[in-house]
């Protein structure tokens, strides 16, 4: 029969070696919760991404991350309307909820539609960038293009405003899906901008082929 004083020795051992295995034990379950976000893919964008005018669900985000099956995962936090101002002001809280490993950054459309000036533009999506970056994410930045209709000075500075981030910033430029759905009238909504429902697997494959080198390497 075990002696109580027996019972208290074995006691502090227990004690003794939870103590000692404590902090590895917590430096594992930090791991194994960074490892449970590191595959996750946040699509930081407008109505572009967001699904203009259909359900999420049929957005091309959301058929990607069905087509990778989680492999990582997709997370579309893209609204509709988004400038990248506010796309930036949603950031903090998007980092913090999703903690991703990627971050597609589809903004600044909203803002050359506006005729925001080009610089303010650039700054806005700095900004953004930084925010990812010391959320210890990888930036992922999007080309975005205006319609012609613009004028040419102005949408060649707008242009160049994102292969001079990238550059700055040595991240990937991904390119506009858009410049190929343009080609396809029956892809496009009404309103001549959006690309309707029937335009949304052709987007979900063409981007899974442009984001699966940067995203499935690591």
């Amino acid at each position: 029969m075990l002696s109580l004083t027996d019972g208290l020795s074995k006691m502090m051992n227990c004690n003794n070696v939870f103590r000692w295995h404590y902090p590895f034990l917590l430096l594992l379950l930090l791991l194994v919760s960074r490892i449970a976000a590191a595959d996750t893919l946040l699509v930081l964008g407008d109505s572009l991404s967001a699904g203009y005018r259909m359900s999420a669900t049929a957005a091309w985000p959301s058929l990607l991350d069905k087509s990778w099956q989680q492999q990582p995962k997709v997370v579309n936090a893209s609204i509709s309307g988004d400038t990248a101002g506010q796309g930036l002001a949603r950031l903090p809280g998007l980092l913090k909820q999703h903690q991703p490993r990627w971050v597609l950054i589809e903004l600044g459309g909203n803002d050359g539609l506006r005729g925001f000036p080009p610089q303010s533009i650039a700054r806005d999506l700095s900004k953004v960038i930084d925010q990812v970056k010391a959320a210890h994410a990888q930036p992922l930045l999007m080309q975005i293009r205006l319609p012609a209709n613009y004028g040419r000075r102005y949408t060649e500075a707008f242009s160049a405003i994102y292969p001079q981030l990238s550059r700055q910033y040595n991240i990937p430029l991904v390119p506009f899906f858009m410049e190929q759905v343009y080609l396809k009238p029956e892809w496009m909504q009404q309103d001549g901008i959006h690309p309707n429902p029937d335009a949304q697997p052709f987007i979900a494959k063409l981007m899974a082929n442009e984001l699966a080198p940067l995203v499935k390497q690591n």
